[in-house]
This record gives structure tokens, sequence and C-alpha cells, in this order.
């Protein structure tokens, strides 16, 4: 029963304490040491129409905000699943072979710190258009930590489990469905979770480079027009969604390991 009372407490009480104290502090900001910072309800007044209408769409850059929002996410999606499907078997053989591993660990661990700033010319480069050009990146940017825990969760199974499919003279193939993939699915979860972040990150740099009709393009367009209140009001979109996503992926995380 006390776990029941402190329910609401945990996580919707003590989040909106949180909200609403970042929520004095901008305004104790905007209003004192940083006066060109919009406060919150400059923000909501000068964005209420993108917000209100969500889904308007007045030109390509006039949008509702989740509009913009959406494009973002087809693309992120695209590049996600990319880098799911590159980043899953190559971390199984790195986990599987340590030839393959000492191979390959050491391309890994330069190309995985560079910037998606970087990618990005060299994804027009090989594209011609912005769009694959930010498919591309997302991919290349996001697969690292699926690759890596991919890799550490093969390494992690237990040698018990291997004997056991040596005993049953399981096929690779099976050993690999019936064992393999179920002993490493948290690390690979938590793979997944780690490069859906990155991801999203990734999207909102390549659309500002670019000027997809995105968020990213949204926001580059109002820092350009010195529009500070529709840059805010970007910003808490972008962490909103990233926040959902992470949550959503926690949710299907959770629905795997009980199935």
């Amino acid at each position: 029963m006390p776990n029941l009372r402190r329910f609401p407490l945990d996580w919707l009480i003590l989040p909106l304490i949180g909200c609403a104290i970042v929520l004095c502090l901008w305004s104790v900001t905007s209003a004192t040491w940083a006066p060109t910072l919009p406060s919150p309800w400059q923000t909501w007044v000068a964005s209420k129409t993108y917000v209100l209408e969500p889904f308007a769409k007045r030109g390509e850059l006039d949008q509702g905000i989740l509009r913009f929002a959406w494009y973002s996410l087809i693309l992120v999606s695209k590049g996600y699943f990319l880098a799911i499907l590159i980043g899953t078997p190559l971390g199984f053989l790195l986990g599987m072979s340590a030839t393959a591993s000492r191979m390959l660990d050491p391309l890994i661990q330069i190309l995985r710190p560079v910037s998606p700033l970087a990618w990005l010319p060299l994804g027009l480069v090989l594209f011609s258009k912005s769009e694959p050009a930010a498919v591309f990146t997302i991919a290349v940017c996001s697969m690292w930590p699926t690759v890596l825990n991919t890799a550490v969760g093969v390494r992690a199974i237990p040698q018990d489990y291997l004997n056991v499919a040596k005993v049953l003279k399981l096929s690779r193939t099976k050993m690999l469905w019936k064992i393999m993939i179920p002993a490493t699915l948290p690390y690979m979860f938590t793979g997944y979770r780690l490069s859906l972040g990155i991801a999203w990150l990734v999207i909102v740099a390549a659309e500002m480079l670019t000027g997809s009709p995105g968020v990213g393009g949204f926001l580059w367009q109002e820092y350009n027009s010195l529009i500070y209140e529709h840059i805010l009001l970007c910003i808490l979109t972008i962490g909103l969604i990233g926040f959902v996503l992470d949550r959503l992926m926690s949710l299907v995380e959770q629905r795997f390991r009980t199935a």
C-alpha cells in the first residue's frame, strides 16, 4: 500500500516540481542578467501558433512544430534502423571472433569519435542530396553503441550455455537464435537506446547544415532571423521528443525481456 501512495509522487509530482523550478530560474534569468533571453511567457505568446496548430502547413519552413518533428523522425528512423541492421551483426562478429575484433577494433575506435559535422560533407559528396546524406550520417554516427554493446554481450555469455549447446549438438543457426540472442538481448537494447539518442542528436545538426524542413532546419532559420522565442520552442521540442523516444525504447525492452 505505501508503494501505491508513493507512485504519483515519483512519476508526476516530483517531475512537476522540477519543471516549476526550471521555469522560475528561466524567468529570473531573463528578467535580470540575460534580458535578451525571452521569458517563458514571451516564448509561449510568440510560439503558441506552432503549438496549437501542430500539423498546420503554411509553407516549407512555416509549419506546425509537430510537422517539422515528423519530418525529422522519418529521417531518424531510416538512419537508425540502418545503424541497427549494420551494427547488430557486426557486434556479433566482433564478440564471436577474436581475430575480427583485433582487426576491426582499431578502425572502430578511430571512426567512433568523428563528429557528425565531419561525416555530413562526405555524405553530400557521396549522395549529392541532403536527405540521403542525413540518413548516412545518422547511421554512421549512431551505430557504434550497438556494435560495442552487442559485442560485450556476446563475450559475456556464460560458458555453460555454450557447453549445453554443444551437448545438444545444436546447429550454429539454432545456437544463435536459442542461446546467443536471448543471452545478449539486454546488452543489445542498451546499445539500441544509446544509438537512438545519438541518432536524434545527429539529425538536428544535419538539418541545420542542409536546411532540411525538419526541427533542425526550422531552428536554423529562426536563428538567422533572430527569433529567439522560436529557438527555445525548438529546444524544448527536441528535448521532449528525445525523452519520449527513450521511454518508448524502454517499454519495448521490457516487453522483450518478459516475452
